[in-house]
């Protein structure tokens, strides 16, 4: 009987499930479920308003998306539930739940129900600010070796900053919860039945180094009293490798995914890593860079030194033998459709309807027709603040040359362009500091269908940028996990060199574009080291009158 594995792709707005072949990768069906809750950003399912720059969602939405995209794949690849060998997830980060210690989220205890911080704190969740800056001090005085680990300053973004947001808004929350945890592990918990932490959670996100585990409990101290002894409490000290299994399918899981008891679970990745070992990237000097509501910018070295202004580094954290290091940019496609949402005319509209296109297509076939710079405009990418590499959530959008001529089409370009050079200041920051980035791969939805957006990254990135042949790279690399936790293969790069897949497009630079984007990055910069590098702090003020 042939056998097939699994990958399912937690993303932020919906989960995606991969049914591939472990011999060659080939992907032979597949199922997407859209949360049916969503992002919730503005206001909790009872109607209880959420403070701005918070982003929650419900646990429940996800054990509903394991129900669907297993079932739905193989119905729709006509495989059975025993021809499948394992299953592996991976997940956003860092999202973290407060749960009992048998996985109960406490959001769906009647007496949180109504409680903001009882809920999955997403990745984009950026409420915990201030004792993010708080938390930055303290990594200084007590222990700054480790914070240059990750580039000299923590993310609002991360798990320490998320507990103690959670600690000083709603305490009774942090006394109940037994754990806190990744909702990739918890999804784990929830197939396996057994809790484990996932080297790549706890490395990127949660400040656990190989070298020195988690940051001593003085540091948790110093941040508050109560969260003395969380580690080995509330976050269980031991941290499991990618080599390991997460555990074998339980009775619970089996019922949630209609698959056999017993089959292999793979150890949960990080959502965008995921994609490293689908697209062959097992190697030094090769970047991945995933286009989806954000971006992750991934590359692997031989060595493992801290590079200022990036997220971290963790040996050994997705492919053993490499250290990985990962930045990234906070808002992509997200500012894509806040701009279509919410400033495009209705004539722009009724065209859209009329043609029978979506209205982001309306606009790159209005802005494919610009040349660079024909707009007048630069843009800040931070509409969700800024990642990499100030990591700075109080950040804020600005869009520069605005007069009563512009038209949507040239705001909408600008926003990309300024995508664009947000990378590029990713991309010079790895090579200063001795990163070599000698091939940019792209993969996610958008790399693969907006043509001029990839253009213009080729023209202000200054280098050829291979397309994926697929989106769902991140599921294809969780399957390719399952492979190996199934046995067909003994490590992820033996894996990854017959399940990889193939590249489709590449877009070179082009040296008319080039020179002009050059000048138009320097503007960038300017704004870039003015606005971020305290040239003024008018965004941070006008963050505190808000």
């Amino acid at each position: 009987m042939k056998k097939y594995v699994i990958g399912i792709d937690f993303g932020t707005l919906s989960a995606r499930a991969v049914i591939a072949d472990p011999e060659n990768g080939n992907e032979v069906a597949s199922a997407t479920y859209e949360y049916p809750h969503g992002v919730m950003d503005e206001k909790l399912p009872c109607g209880k308003e959420l403070p701005k720059m918070w982003a929650l969602q419900h646990p429940l939405d996800y054990i509903e998306a394991l129900k669907n995209t297993v079932s739905q794949a193989l119905k729709n690849g006509k495989i059975k539930s025993e021809q499948i060998s394992g299953l592996g997830v991976d997940f956003t980060t860092c999202t973290i739940l407060p749960i009992l210690e048998d996985g109960t989220p406490l959001c769906t205890l009647p007496e949180f129900e109504n409680t903001p911080d009882a809920y999955v704190k997403l990745w984009k969740h950026h409420g915990a600010w201030r004792e993010t800056e708080k938390i930055n001090e303290i990594f200084e005085k007590l222990d700054p070796e480790r914070l240059e680990v990750y580039g000299g300053k923590l993310s609002s973004e991360w798990m320490i900053p998320k507990i103690a947001e959670t600690l000083n808004n709603a305490p009774e929350v942090y006394e109940k919860a037994d754990r806190f945890i990744e909702a990739g592990d918890w999804i784990s918990l929830m197939l396996t039945g057994k809790e484990t932490r996932a080297i790549a959670f706890a490395g990127f996100k949660s400040c656990w180094t190989a070298k020195n585990g988690y940051p001593k409990k003085e540091l948790y101290e110093a941040v508050d009293p109560r969260m003395k002894d969380i580690i080995g409490t509330k976050i269980p000290e031991k941290v499991c490798g990618v080599d390991e299994i997460a555990g074998y399918l339980g009775e619970k899981g089996a019922e949630l995914t209609s698959l056999p008891v017993g089959i292999p679970i793979a150890m949960p990745m990080i959502d965008a890593q995921a994609a490293l070992p689908a697209l062959g990237i097992t190697e030094s000097g090769q970047m991945m860079h995933i286009l989806g509501t954000s971006a992750c910018l991934i590359t692997n070295s031989d060595e493992a030194n801290p590079v200022h202004g990036v997220s971290g580094y963790v040996e050994n954290g997705v492919i053993s033998g490499c250290t990985t290091y990962e930045a990234g940019q906070a808002c992509v496609g997200d500012a894509f459709d806040w701009f279509v949402k919410n400033y495009v005319p209705e004539k722009y509209i009724r065209e859209a309807d009329e043609k029978n296109i979506s209205i982001h297509e309306l606009l790159r076939r209005k802005a494919s027709k610009m040349k660079p710079g024909q707009s007048g405009l630069v843009a800040l990418d931070w509409f969700n603040g800024n990642r990499s590499v100030l990591d700075d959530s109080s950040l804020s959008g600005v869009i520069l040359g605005l007069t009563v001529s512009t038209r949507p089409e040239e705001i909408y370009r600008a926003i990309i362009e300024s995508t664009a050079y947000g990378a590029r200041v990713i991309i010079e920051t790895f090579e200063s500091q001795n990163i070599a980035v000698n091939e940019i791969f792209a993969a996610g939805g958008i790399a693969k269908k907006d043509e001029m957006m990839m253009q213009i990254y080729a023209d202000v990135l200054k280098k050829p940028i291979k397309i994926a042949a697929t989106s769902q790279a991140g599921a294809l690399g969780s399957a390719i996990n399952a492979a190996v936790a199934s046995g067909f293969y003994k490590n992820i790069k033996e894996a990854a060199a017959k399940m990889s897949i193939s590249y489709i497009k590449t877009y070179m630079p082009k040296p008319e574009n080039v020179e002009i984007y050059e000048k138009l990055y320097a503007e960038y910069k300017l704004l870039h080291d003015y606005f971020g590098r305290g040239g003024n702090d008018v965004m941070k003020r006008l963050q505190n009158l808000k």
